[in-house]
């Protein structure tokens, strides 16, 4: 199955159609006037959906069980065909949408074997997706707007040469793959007043600059303690994030002193040192974070 464990949990909706096309008004009525020899086909249909929703990763070989959190069937009567309706909810890493699909289907097979006794021409068509919520693709529209990052690599063994930058490169990969433009990407030392000036260098030319090192407890750790009093609004959830999706991963996130927020116009992010800290840290924060930056331009316009 397709590794899903860098995702995050959010509310995630798809509502899904079926059709059962029967070829005379006879048939209907014979629905309508509960005189279908097998029984009620709704109840039966409703039973077999949602049984059918639970089991879809029994039987779709790329599908990831998950808990259902909601689930309704509907079904509507529109001259010779029946509508079948499935809607689903749930919190978690990946979408419900092939799960309401084979609600829909299953409870079509189920209302064409009953009602095949009484009608040997039923056609079923028309199962597709209505409508999907809460996957990527939906917080992917904020990264419509056209937003400009510099990238600062803390790490005085990087910066003498002595070991190769890969942090600084994940992030770099996470936010082209978003449609950001790099506009900078540098190395410094751990010092203080670089951290400071290499800041303040780049903060009108940029939309987000983002630090990674120096978040550790290292007595030359000193990005988080140089950055957080220059903040003129500190976003404390962005911390809380990635801390969050960190500690689902191992407990060593606790120790991570990672900070973000606002100075002027612009995001400031300092992000662990580490390869893996970097990467985990932008799974947690992006796309959705780029939010901030729709919402500011919707601010500016108002």
């Amino acid at each position: 199955m397709v590794d899903i464990t860098n995702k995050i949990n959010t509310l995630r909706y798809a509502k899904a159609q079926a059709i059962v096309k029967v070829s005379s008004q006879s048939a209907i009525d014979a629905i309508q006037n509960k005189k279908v020899p097998k029984g009620n086909i709704f109840e039966m249909g409703k039973a077999a959906a949602l049984l059918a929703i639970k089991k879809t990763s029994d039987v779709i070989p790329d599908c990831h069980p998950m808990p259902i959190e909601y689930a309704a069937v509907s079904f509507d009567i529109n001259e010779l065909e029946i509508f079948i309706s499935v809607e689903l909810k749930t919190i978690y890493k990946t979408g419900v949408e092939v799960e309401a699909m084979h609600g829909a289907s299953i409870a079509a097979l189920t209302i064409y074997d009953m009602l095949k006794p009484i009608d040997k021409q039923i056609e079923i068509h028309s199962i597709k997706l209505i409508e999907k919520k809460g996957g990527k693709t939906d917080f992917n529209e904020a990264s419509r707007v056209n937003i400009k990052a510099a990238i600062i690599v803390c790490s005085d063994s990087i910066a003498a040469g002595k070991k190769e930058d890969r942090a600084g490169k994940a992030i770099i990969s996470k936010l082209e793959s978003l449609k950001v433009t790099i506009t900078q990407y540098v190395v410094i030392p751990d010092e203080a007043s670089v951290i400071k000036e290499k800041l303040f260098e780049l903060i009108d030319q940029n939309n987000m600059i983002i630090f990674t090192g120096g978040t550790g407890l290292g007595p030359r750790d000193v990005t988080t303690d140089t950055i957080k009093p220059l903040l003129e609004r500190e976003i404390p959830g962005l911390a809380e994030a990635m801390r969050n999706y960190g500690q689902m991963r191992t407990p060593y996130s606790m120790l991570s002193r990672s900070i973000g927020g606002l100075i002027k116009e612009t995001l400031i992010l300092a992000l662990p040192g580490s390869t893996k800290g970097a990467q985990e840290s932008m799974d947690a924060l992006f796309p959705y974070l780029l939010h901030l930056f729709r919402v500011m331009e919707a601010l500016r316009h108002d």
